[in-house]
């Protein structure tokens, strides 16, 4: 792949955001197929570590890995009117097969709890049978318009949880336990804080009682959801009829909860930590976390220079790049590009001295090392930068969260904000959980993120719509 230049932040962010991705080897778009992506290497190796870390969790938790069809009957979106409303103009839909046309349409699995209720139907009889605790991790199709990669796409990956419950109180717990999974992995693995709250009944999920989201803030300072839990109450149990007999004997239908988070996670680590100089990866989710670049110029150095290089890596985990026909600079500049958390520089002057340098990715700082303490020290400093990027975005976080009293200072707040350009704030501001609100947000285009679960503000207030009191102040954002 070629390198070139990579737009500066400040010039124009969704134009940076785009070049690191391609230059970090991350994905391309798949021109031949509207609006898809193509995951390449590096990208789908962050992913795979992202997803080593969920399903960890997801086990501990007891559930257990699934798969469903790809392939849905139509007329299972219909059987939930208020689900299929809210997918159905992003279906895609499959009407011919084998060269014939189809009795009845498949839809291309958009999310699966039609899919997943008609099974759930079949396995659980009893009380027994409950808690069902399943995961899946699969991709889906949603026919978008505007698409960028990782953060829209038309076809992406991701899991998707499904669980019954014999009661809306365990159904409840899990919803909210699966929630704090997810900020979680968001804040320690990640290293991007989120603030986890409840969507208003405008913006929850197709279908449900209540969702719940965590909400984190890119550089330029808008929102993006990076993951949501569902309380889907009974609706889906009595859409499907997945009914159990309760201790007590009598027939009742099973409360049910949906959960997800996708490749639209690694959108929001770059856009969290990346620079001007291409991705930063946090150490937690670097496939290659060190890398070895030995530095010689005549033939003598060579030998051992790498000798030493070879012995070092080893003891430490360390790639060596002993590609021949790059300069040490063309070297530091690929990694540089692919976000590689630490590179290592050893040359003669290094092997005289026992040393080696050490240069951090987020820092771009240099530290020479006794070569003996290497195995100490690197995770040391891995460690560190996997804190730093996480305090760097929580303070991003807090000082660009502001508190606004009226409608008239939410709009002076964010209406010059634009993906491209940034300036973007969280705006902080008492506002009803009432459809006409949320509509009135978007005059200026701006949602309602979320219903923070900790008040860290100042409590009750005035709705700024409409006057009337409300419990906390909620949370306003442009968001991609």
């Amino acid at each position: 792949m070629a390198e070139s230049r990579i737009t500066p932040r400040s010039q124009d962010f969704a134009a940076w955001y785009q070049d690191v991705v391609l230059q970090g080897d991350m994905a391309e778009p798949a021109e031949i197929v509207k609006g898809c992506m193509v995951i390449k290497g590096n990208g789908y190796a962050v992913w795979e570590l992202l997803q080593r870390e969920f399903d960890e969790r997801f086990k501990a938790t007891g559930h257990q890995n699934v798969y469903f069809p790809l392939l849905i009957p139509q007329s299972f979106l219909h059987k939930e009117a208020e689900h299929v409303e809210g997918f159905s103009p992003e279906l895609a839909v499959v009407t011919i097969a084998g060269g014939k046309e189809l009795e009845e349409p498949y839809v291309i699995r958009p999310t699966s709890e039609t899919i997943v209720g008609h099974f759930f139907a079949k396995w659980i009889q009893s009380w027994r049978d409950l808690p069902m605790l399943a995961n899946q991790w699969c991709n889906v199709v949603r026919w978008e318009l505007r698409t960028r990669m990782f953060l829209r796409t038309t076809e992406f990956l991701w899991q998707e949880g499904h669980t019954a419950h014999a009661t809306h109180a365990e159904a409840g717990e899990e919803v909210l336990r699966m929630l704090n999974i997810y900020a979680e992995v968001a804040e320690d693995v990640i290293a991007m804080p989120v603030i986890k709250g409840m969507k208003t009944q405008a913006e929850r999920f197709a279908g449900a009682l209540c969702s719940y989201s965590i909400e984190a803030m890119m550089q330029n300072g808008l929102a993006l959801q990076a993951g949501t839990s569902h309380d889907l109450g009974q609706n889906f149990g009595k859409a499907f009829n997945v009914q159990f007999q309760s201790r007590e004997g009598q027939l009742d239908y099973v409360w049910q909860t949906s959960w997800g988070v996708s490749t639209r996670l690694i959108g929001g680590l770059i856009m969290s930590h990346s620079d001007d100089k291409g991705l930063v990866l946090p150490p937690k989710l670097a496939p290659v976390k060190t890398v070895l670049v030995p530095i010689y110029r005549k033939d003598d150095e060579k030998g051992p220079v790498l000798e030493a290089a070879y012995r070092i890596a080893k003891s430490v985990g360390a790639k060596v790049d002993d590609r021949e026909g790059q300069t040490p600079g063309a070297k530091f500049f690929h990694w540089e590009r692919r976000g590689v958390p630490v590179v290592l520089e050893l040359g003669p002057r290094d092997l005289a001295s026992n040393q080696i340098v050490l240069k951090r990715r987020d820092t771009g700082a240099k530290e020479a090392a006794p070569q003996p303490e290497l195995a100490a020290k690197l995770p040391r400093a891995l460690d560190q930068m996997q804190q730093d990027l996480y305090n760097t975005s929580k303070l991003r976080l807090k000082s660009n969260t502001v508190p606004a009293n009226s409608i008239g200072e939410v709009e002076s707040i964010l209406k010059d904000v634009t993906a491209e350009k940034g300036g973007g704030k969280f705006v902080m501001a008492h506002v009803k959980d009432d459809p006409a609100c949320d509509a009135r947000m978007k005059e200026f285009k701006a949602t309602i993120r979320c219903v923070p679960l900790v008040d860290e503000y100042d409590g009750p207030g005035k709705c700024i719509v409409t006057g009337e009191p409300v419990e906390r102040r909620v949370l306003l954002a442009k968001a991609y």
